[in-house]
């Protein structure tokens, strides 16, 4: 469904800043008896509001298809498992929680966050609308409800549970179409004196590091702190600080309170100063982006085959959806990539959405011991580059994609570029 209203501040004076095409979506892995199933495609269109400057998705596929079962459980990742752990620290510190203070978490995935913080001794409350993955944070002792948040849910959570001194929203407000509905329901749980923490990936690092790969349809909207801080105002909540964090390829902490409550941050001001002078909201330095982004589309390609024609053999590491959305954009399908490896058990044996290339067990690596393996969720490659210790010493070069093809550390066997 195409919309043709901003989704924060209603304006029609939408303007189109970038196409990628129609693609699959991007998790919706396919078992291999569906290979030869027709397959849904949508549109994935990027466009710019003209008047608060919110960039966002011009189209929607139905959050009952992206999110009823899912495949992303965010306890297959050590940085996630890392950032949870300093999150509940540094919050509980920072507020003071306790033993009566209860912690919510919007979109609680497989209740690695709320895990830490029932490690630091307060009570937790999931709400995860993914059946499949809400009964696996179930299983390891996180309390969690079955459902969407939104104004709705907010209100019966709030007679069931009370109050939350602490609301948790990570990565989960680019999924949301009501974006009033969800603030909405935010205040009404939220204690006098709680605190909001919402983290968004930060528009001004997906425009500085060419991050558009980031984009894909369960993502309907790209914030700046500008945007967020007009949206919640709208509805007596105001941003008192930030932090800035290097998950999913740099992310802004907002910390959140009622209008009045807290004094503003110095950082608040740092933030908002750095997004004016990027010139975020102009449709031109958008443009300009889109031109970079083409080249991508020229140069992964020409990279790969490259070494192919050197002789070379490939593999992928990270089925993560926002390596779709570049193997989509760039063309790039089994004949150039075989294989795919992932630790999720849940992505193992299935074919990626749209390309099919098949997904398997980082062992493969080791076994198949392709030349070059290409990190497609460049946000971890660090991590993954430590994982593979071993392949790296046998031989095998590891490169990332974006912001353009790049191989990371130093060549052990010749015939590879430096």
């Amino acid at each position: 469904m195409q919309i043709h209203q901003c989704r924060v501040c209603q304006s029609n004076k939408l303007e189109r800043i970038l196409d990628l095409g129609r693609t699959a979506l991007a998790n919706r892995f396919l078992k291999p008896e569906a290979l030869k199933e027709p397959e849904p495609f949508f549109p994935l269109r990027v466009v710019l509001c003209g008047d608060c400057g919110l960039v966002q998705l011009d189209e929607e596929v139905p959050r009952e298809t992206l999110f009823k079962e899912y495949i992303y459980a965010s306890g297959t990742s050590s940085l996630v498992w890392a950032h949870a752990r300093w999150l509940a620290q540094h919050l509980c510190r920072r507020y003071g929680l306790g033993a009566q203070d209860l912690v919510m978490e919007a979109a609680s995935n497989d209740g690695t966050v709320l895990k830490e913080f029932r490690w630091q001794g307060t009570p937790v409350l999931g709400i995860e609308p993914a059946e499949n993955i809400a009964a696996a944070a179930i299983e390891r002792g996180i309390p969690t409800v079955v459902d969407f948040f939104d104004e709705r849910s907010a209100r019966q959570l709030g007679e069931e549970y009370g109050s939350a001194r602490l609301f948790l929203a990570r990565h989960v407000l680019a999924h949301v179409s009501d974006l009033h509905g969800f603030v909405r329901g935010i205040k009404h749980l939220l204690a006098e004196d709680g605190v909001a923490v919402i983290e968004v990936p930060h528009l001004a690092e997906l425009f500085l590091h060419l991050e558009f790969d980031t984009i894909y349809h369960e993502h309907l909207c790209y914030f700046s702190a500008a945007v967020l801080r007009t949206l919640l105002a709208k509805f007596g909540l105001s941003i008192f600080d930030v932090d800035r964090v290097a998950i999913h390829g740099g992310s802004l902490l907002i910390h959140v309170g009622h209008e009045g409550v807290f004094p503003i941050s110095a950082k608040v001001v740092e933030v908002l100063f750095q997004e004016n002078n990027l010139r975020l909201s102009h449709p031109e330095t958008w443009r300009g982006f889109a031109g970079r982004v083409a080249q991508v589309r020229e140069s992964l390609p020409d990279f790969m085959d490259g070494l192919r024609n050197e002789g070379h053999s490939l593999a992928g590491y990270g089925a993560a959806a926002k390596a779709n959305t570049l193997l989509a954009y760039c063309g790039i399908g089994p004949d150039r990539l075989p294989f795919i490896v992932d630790r999720s058990k849940l992505k193992q044996g299935l074919f990626t959405p749209g390309h099919h290339i098949p997904v398997r067990s980082p062992d493969a690596l080791l076994d198949e011991q392709p030349d070059v393996t290409l990190i497609l969720p460049w946000n971890i490659a660090e991590e993954v580059f430590e994982q593979q210790a071993e392949y790296r010493r046998r031989g095998g070069r590891m490169a990332v994609p974006i912001p353009s093809p790049r191989f990371l550390g130093s060549a052990r066997r010749s015939g590879f570029p430096a």
